[in-house]
């Protein structure tokens, strides 16, 4: 489902008005990519850094993976006593998120093979299947994991005010709103999310790993 290249993304998104074309020039190149290493990985990174800063979520998930020598999979976490997870310092509602999801990708209920096939909105609904994941978890998941360059996260705080910022609004666009605003932004939706992130110099957990800036606390 990807369609064309960041590159092309930066090129659309910047010639969509003078103000992203300003946040382009300023910001750019885009840094979106596709992620590495297995989907279920990524889930549980999603999960454990809700609602989180950075610093304290990058502690936490390297505690909880560390602890799993033979390979971070849904069988080895299913089986994982309660100790492994309070030892990495995860919450009772995250721990029940994560074995959730490692239950319901081994017995196939969410099943993660082959996911990458899917359109946005059905990948969206397979994932909110699981306790703990919304929509915008899985909206992040569909950006950086299968790197799909046509998500608008309407919910997310950090687009919000960035394309309040960036455009001057004295508001925050209400979701409705904002879904609007990003029609011009098609194909490239989620580049121009990447850029109201970097409005307000933040970031999502997700996209840690390519050395941008943090984004702020937000809800699945």
């Amino acid at each position: 489902m990807l369609i064309g290249t960041v590159k092309e993304g930066d090129d659309a998104v910047g010639g969509a008005d003078r103000v992203m074309r300003g946040l382009v020039q300023r910001h750019g190149p885009c840094t979106l990519r596709k992620g590495r290493g297995d989907h279920f990985a990524a889930l549980v990174e999603s999960i454990v850094y809700q609602q989180l800063a950075g610093k304290a979520a990058a502690a936490i998930h390297a505690r909880f993976v560390g602890q799993f020598d033979a390979g971070l999979t849904p069988e080895h976490v299913s089986a994982a006593p309660d100790g492994v997870f309070t030892r990495a310092g995860l919450s009772r509602a995250k721990t029940a998120s994560i074995r959730d999801l490692a239950a319901k990708v081994a017995d196939g209920t969410v099943p993660l093979r082959g996911i990458g096939r899917l359109k946005d909105e059905d990948v969206i609904e397979r994932l909110v299947a699981v306790r703990g994941i919304g929509r915008w978890t899985a909206e992040m998941f569909l950006m950086f994991q299968l790197g799909r360059l046509d998500v608008w996260p309407v919910d997310d705080y950090g687009v919000r005010k960035g394309y309040a910022r960036a455009y001057g609004l004295p508001d925050l666009p209400k979701p409705k709103e904002l879904a609007a605003f990003g029609e011009r932004f098609r194909p490239y939706r989620s580049v121009a999310a990447w850029y109201c992130w970097r409005a307000v110099e933040t970031l999502t957990p997700a996209v840690a790993a390519v050395k941008t800036p943090k984004k702020p606390r937000r809800r699945s």
